[in-house]
């Protein structure tokens, strides 16, 4: 990155601190979540981190060669802990590590090359615990957890409008769209993300669906999808775009 990019890019960083310091004013927001945790079957753990920035972002330099962005839904129980405090390092991230890591031909390599994001960076067990953390937070979190949806959307598109200035392409990937569609969980990062892509058909083209990488979803969808004789590349941008058009038009 030269230094005007460099500098457009910590600016977007800092104005992604300054949601996660918002959020994190909600009262009560970690009561309300480890309420979640606590009520819950599986592993009880402590909420350590309510809102999650990604602190990889303050890892990348102006010599950082980034390829793509990927966002995912919120973070889980291992991205929240004080000792990580990062997107995608549990399951699901290895898979995706995994993936890049086999396909090679893709040019990708997983923490070096991609930047992280969520749809939320408020923190649930499990990502469908969010429309009950809107039940028991009231008006403020529910709010709260709406306007963020729309901030990561704006986030993306500073990150993105900044990091293709320096490649011909810049390619999106969006993971975990189900949720995406209407009544979803996602479904205002959906609409605030086809306002944007309307006043922006380039960025609307740098995007791409898919499954989530958690339970390989991504990977078993791709193998279902390819074409006899289709290659990885091809698959990837035909698969991608076809859930783009359906869920953006």
């Amino acid at each position: 990155m030269n230094k005007k990019t460099w500098t457009a890019f910590r600016k977007t960083a800092g104005r992604y601190r300054t949601l996660i310091d918002e959020i994190s004013a909600v009262p009560d927001l970690s009561v309300h979540i480890q309420r979640l945790v606590d009520n819950r079957e599986g592993p009880s753990y402590t909420v350590d981190t309510p809102a999650v920035y990604n602190l990889a972002l303050d890892e990348f330099t102006q010599d950082s060669e980034l390829k793509m962005i990927l966002v995912a839904d919120n973070p889980g129980r291992r991205e929240q802990a004080a000792e990580n405090r990062r997107y995608l390092v549990g399951p699901s991230g290895k898979i995706a590590e995994k993936f890049f890591r086999d396909n090679p031909v893709l040019g990708i390599t997983f923490r070096k090359n991609v930047l992280i994001l969520n749809k939320t960076p408020i923190h649930t067990p499990r990502t469908a615990e969010l429309k009950e953390l809107c039940k028991i937070g009231g008006k403020k979190l529910s709010d709260a957890v709406i306007s963020s949806q729309q901030v990561m959307v704006e986030l993306l598109a500073e990150f993105w409008g900044t990091l293709r200035q320096a490649r011909d392409s810049f390619p999106v990937w969006i993971i975990g769209y189900s949720e995406m569609k209407k009544g979803g969980i996602f479904e205002v990062y959906t609409e605030k993300l086809k306002t944007l892509c309307a006043d922006n058909s380039a960025f609307k083209e740098s995007i791409f669906f898919y499954r989530h990488f958690s339970m390989n979803q991504f990977t078993i969808d791709l193998k279902q999808q390819t074409k006899p004789g289709e290659n990885l590349k091809r698959s990837l941008v035909r698969i991608g775009t076809a859930y783009r058009d359906r869920l953006l038009g």
